[in-house]
């Protein structure tokens, strides 16, 4: 692959802006690994405070480093990271304690309940008051809707369960940011259905919630914004709807005369147009499709169907990454 093709285009990332309204923030963070491989390459974030941000790639296209990076538990090759306006890893020890993260998995004793585990997380915990512990576990595990199932023995949990389990653990402590890497990976449908939730839950609350994942679906319908990783590049960033926008609808019209309906979208000047078997689509452009419907009437095509498509998330991310993800 050429340097040429790995280029992102300026207009798809936008500007960091002011550090004081982002909860993350990072300057050119790189991270190359001692064989070599570069992992994360001159990624500049921008996660707005209070935003639901989706850190989307497929596997391997540096999510997990570049979280990792951002707590603390690597250090970049160069650039600069911060996070709630602190920079890290310098700065890990003084504001991790306002994040909550989720990395890699929970990790739990199996023979122990879902309170006795939080327990010990919440012992391990500094900045964390023992006076208080028994209120605050009650209250994450009621969060999570675990309160029913708090004295089971964690082995027991279903897959959806440990994974709630896992972010209350985060939430033990008021946070300002969480951080989850993959929360619903391996999770059933269900399982998947209660993670998403919660994460919708936690922003109603005004923490700012950071997710990594490859499901564009799941992240699709809990995000405000969205970073798409490639290659260890940042190849969009940005609001959900301005993601949706560079790639234009195309109107699509079933007729039995196609070559009819091509001649009237070449009169209204519609681009790119491809005939089917009694179909034929078109960027949509700037023009209404009203009106696309009245001038095949008044040429007297016939119509059975007119429709505007949007792009689906899947397109738009193969066209970003070349690489097909899991929906």
């Amino acid at each position: 692959m050429s340097e040429a093709d790995t280029e992102t285009p300026a207009a798809l990332v936008q500007p960091a802006g002011q550090g004081a309204e982002l909860a993350i923030a990072s300057s050119a963070l790189t991270k190359r690994f001692r064989g070599g491989q570069l992992a994360v390459d001159h990624v500049d974030l921008a996660v707005p405070r209070g935003a639901v941000y989706g850190f989307l790639g497929p596997n391997g296209s540096g999510k997990t480093t570049t979280i990792r990076m951002l707590l603390g538990l690597a250090y970049p090759t160069s650039g600069t990271a911060e996070v709630l306006g602190v920079p890290v890893p310098d700065g890990a020890v003084r504001v991790l304690s306002r994040v909550g993260s989720l990395v890699e998995g929970p990790a739990f004793y199996p023979y122990l309940s879902g309170w006795d585990n939080l327990a010990r997380y919440d012992a391990a915990d500094r900045g964390a008051s023992a006076a208080t512990a028994r209120v605050r576990i009650g209250e994450a595990l009621d969060r999570v809707g675990l309160a029913a199932a708090a004295r089971k023995r964690f082995r027991n949990y279903s897959l959806g369960m440990k994974q709630r389990l896992a972010i209350a653990s985060a939430l033990l402590v008021p946070r300002d940011l969480i951080i989850l890497d993959e929360p619903t990976n391996g999770l059933d449908p269900q399982g998947t259905r209660e993670v998403r939730i919660l994460v919708r839950q936690i922003a109603a609350d005004g923490i700012t919630v950071f997710v990594s994942s490859h499901l564009l679906a799941e992240v699709e319908q809990v995000s405000t914004h969205v970073g798409v990783m490639r290659l260890g590049r940042l190849v969009f960033q940005g609001e959900l709807a301005a993601l949706r926008r560079t790639v234009a609808p195309r109107v699509a019209v079933r007729t039995g005369d196609v070559t009819a309906a091509a001649e009237v979208f070449a009169k209204l000047g519609l681009t790119d147009p491809v005939p089917g078997d009694e179909l034929l689509t078109a960027e949509l452009g700037g023009t209404a499709p009203e009106k696309i419907t009245a001038e095949l009437v008044h040429a007297g095509v016939g119509v059975r169907g007119l429709t505007v498509q949007a792009p689906s998330l899947e397109e738009l991310f193969v066209g970003l990454t070349g690489e097909g993800f899991d929906v």
